[in-house]
């Protein structure tokens, strides 16, 4: 991987009408999932977890910045870390199956890597916030300003 890659993948992000986009680096079936993941300021990921399958998660930021949002059982915000490219700050996190969280982009060109079980299974049911807006909702907007607000 270079870095003319990330360019391409952020661009392609920054096309999109959902301000993200990702490059698997493993095939649809295999039984780890790893790839890397474009994604913008203003993109909105529904806070959501991993526990239907139980599947742990962690992310990497390989360029920019990254806000990690961790929420309670009641939707409250439980804990913000940010998360940047560089020896000098804290890069990564893991996240146990079942930890409700979201991330939100902080700089343009924001590139993570991600790594967990495979094969994919779309978040739904408990496994999505109830107390979010859905994607593509209007109020997911600012909902997500909201949560980038956290780190300003």
């Amino acid at each position: 991987l270079e870095g003319a890659a990330l360019d391409a993948l952020s661009e392609e992000a920054r096309r999109r009408p959902r301000r993200r986009a990702n490059a698997n680096l493993h095939a649809p079936d295999a039984p780890a999932h790893r790839l890397l993941n474009a994604i913008e300021p203003g993109s909105y990921v529904r806070p959501h977890r991993h526990l239907v399958p139980p599947k742990d998660e962690t992310v990497v930021v390989v360029r920019g910045a990254l806000g990690l949002v961790l929420f309670d059982g009641e939707g409250r915000v439980s804990g913000t870390v940010r998360l940047g490219a560089g020896a000098d700050r804290a890069f990564g996190a893991d996240l146990a199956a079942g930890t409700m969280h979201t991330f939100v982009a902080l700089e343009p060109g924001t590139v993570f890597f991600e790594s967990k079980a495979g094969p994919y299974v779309a978040p739904s049911g408990g496994d999505v916030a109830a107390w979010a807006p859905a994607e593509g909702d209007p109020a997911a907007a600012a909902f997500e300003a909201s949560l980038r607000a956290l780190f300003a």
